[in-house]
């Protein structure tokens, strides 16, 4: 059995993880990615699966609608980075993929609340948002990004041998 069929059988049986790093939803359902290689495993497995970053699906789902920051519009789904690899990724590392996906946001914490964790969800695309992010409906939640994922996510991109850096505006 591997990562990925190891998670969506802990999300069919509702299992959670106490040894994670606390991150769960109130009703404490919604298991944790674990590690890089769990969340390439779910990558390989599907398509349709992105990352959110706020404080979690308790306080997006009810809504199902972001907001834009510089003009306050109303959007017509959750803004979401999208995890799937793009056809032109080729036969490179599914891995390095991942790892870039989640480095490029890593800052959030830092430059917006401290609540923020990155979440995985499937879903479909209803639009895009004014900075061209896709904004995401249908949502089903997958489970929460441990922070050792992240952690693993910058480890792979210092690895790679040309410099780059997260899309952080602020800094």
């Amino acid at each position: 059995m591997d990562h990925a069929d190891r998670h969506r059988d802990r999300i069919r049986r509702g299992d959670r993880d106490p040894d994670r790093s606390g991150g769960r939803d109130r009703s404490g359902a919604m298991p944790t990615v674990g590690s890089l290689d769990e969340l390439v495993g779910l990558l390989a497995s599907g398509r349709g699966l992105y990352v959110r970053r706020p404080v979690g699906p308790d306080a997006d789902l009810p809504g199902l609608s972001s907001r834009d920051e510089l003009t306050g519009a109303q959007l017509p789904g959750l803004s979401a980075g999208p995890l799937d690899a793009e056809p032109w990724w080729g036969d490179r590392p599914l891995r390095r993929w991942a790892a870039r996906r989640l480095h490029d946001y890593a800052h959030l914490p830092r430059v917006r609340d401290g609540r923020v964790r990155p979440w995985l969800l499937r879903g479909s695309e209803a639009g895009r948002g004014p900075d061209n992010e896709p904004l995401v409906h249908e949502v089903e939640p997958i489970g929460w990004i441990d922070p050792r994922v992240v952690a693993e996510a910058d480890a792979e991109i210092t690895r790679q041998s040309r410099p780059w850096g997260p899309l952080d505006r602020h800094g």
